[in-house]
């Protein structure tokens, strides 16, 4: 699907949608726990609907009625479960050691660029405790085996998913287990949702001085919970609004652990002397690599040389993420260029428009809809479905705030 959209500002309320993030955890947590729990406030994306199917395969009871799920958790484990995580990383990267904890036989399948995402610390660790891979560098591959406890040695500046997946995995193993860090965790505000969801659940993680000790299954209790807004996906109306929108966004967490959380500042600090124009920036992105388009939107149109790094893994996202972003500024006739982990960008008063590959990635198109707010003239948005990945509405509540668009192919 194309869409046309015309230049304008924005104004209205808008309640950004259910953090992904949290949701993921949310429903894992719930279908390990030891009775029946209810999940409210879901969005039911393809990512988390991946999550749900997924463990549903392992042997979680869950029953979704328009926003909200009933979720009973594992009683027997599945023998076998064929496991089609669709395109989401999360759920891949979050359920391979959780099926490895219940002893099931999986089959883990993917779409789109999934299949090209490592799961290199999985493969160097898991097999040191019990599990075996049958694993030729793409998907279709399965796992068998049980799920040890131990002392899980893993690097913390490839992905948090990968932290995130052990401490599900092994909050249900019989024993203590500790999480010993190789380098830096980058991406750590993830993994403090994660914490947080799980000493919700019953489970304490014991922070250590160079990772992470959790000690084994005592039953995770069940637990009723509200899924708090995305901040990440309200990063494009806080663009929007850099720009001269006039949203008010409703429905966030001040006290939230998501880093993305981190975009109410940077907003702050650029639109501080408005009158002259948006202030440039220099961002460390590490925590908050989710936050990357929508920053560089608004560094497209700031006053002097906006510079991204840290945030080389964008470049396994759902696509390339950093040639991409790139990609979407110059294709609206703004300046930026690659470097090695990010990129620098050379701000303009305004943007020409003009045509943006969405590259089957959410937050490329969501990003070209909030540059839009600055363009010229009219730009074109291909592939623009890809937004359901997580956002399924986007273009109905883009609308609702009086962006003029028009499917045209």
């Amino acid at each position: 699907m194309d869409i046309k959209i015309t230049p304008g500002k924005l104004k209205g309320k808008v309640v950004v949608p259910p953090s992904k993030s949290q949701a993921h955890r949310l429903i894992i947590a719930a279908a390990l726990a030891d009775g029946e729990s209810r999940i409210e406030n879901l969005s039911m994306s393809k990512d988390i609907s991946a999550t749900i199917s997924c463990m549903q395969a392992l042997g979680a009871g869950i029953e979704v009625c328009g926003s909200t799920a009933v979720i009973k958790g594992v009683d027997k484990p599945s023998e076998k479960a064929v496991l089609d995580c669709c395109e989401s990383g999360s759920t891949l990267r979050f359920l391979i050691p959780v099926a490895a904890a219940l002893g099931v036989g999986a089959v883990f399948k993917g779409q789109g660029k999934l299949p090209d995402r490592p799961i290199t610390p999985y493969l160097e660790e898991l097999p040191k405790h019990g599990i075996r891979f049958n694993y030729n560098n793409t998907m279709p591959f399965d796992i068998s085996g049980r799920l040890r406890p131990g002392k899980y040695h893993t690097s913390g500046n490839i992905s948090s998913q990968f932290i995130t997946g052990l401490l599900f995995g092994l909050a249900v193993t019989e024993g203590e287990s500790e999480i010993i860090l190789t380098s830096k965790l980058e991406s750590k505000p993830y993994v403090d949702i994660t914490t947080a969801v799980l000493r919700d659940f019953g489970c304490e993680v014991t922070p250590t001085e160079n990772g992470y000790r959790i000690s084994g299954r005592r039953s995770l209790k069940p637990f009723n919970a509200r899924v708090e807004g995305d901040y990440s996906q309200a990063a494009f109306f806080y663009a929007a609004n850099a720009l001269g929108s006039e949203i008010d966004i409703e429905g966030l967490n001040v006290k939230s652990f998501q880093g993305d959380k981190k975009i109410v500042e940077i907003f702050s600090d650029m639109v501080y002397n408005r009158k002259n124009g948006l202030n440039s920036f220099d961002l460390d992105c590490s925590d908050i690599p989710d936050l990357v388009p929508a920053l560089a939107v608004m560094g497209a149109f700031a006053d002097g040389e906006s510079r991204i790094f840290n945030a080389a893994r964008l470049r396994i996202k759902e696509s390339d993420r950093i040639a991409s972003t790139v990609s979407l500024i110059n294709s609206l006739g703004g300046q930026a260029v690659p470097t090695d982990d990010g990129l620098v960008i050379t701000g303009k008063e305004e943007l020409s428009g003009g045509e943006v590959d969405a590259c089957n990635d959410h937050r490329i198109a969501m990003a070209a809809a909030a540059a839009s707010v600055g363009c010229k003239t009219e730009l074109l948005v291909r592939g623009a479905e890809c937004v359901s990945k997580s956002y399924p509405d986007f273009w109905d509540v883009f609308r609702s705030l009086g962006g003029r668009i028009e499917v045209v192919g």
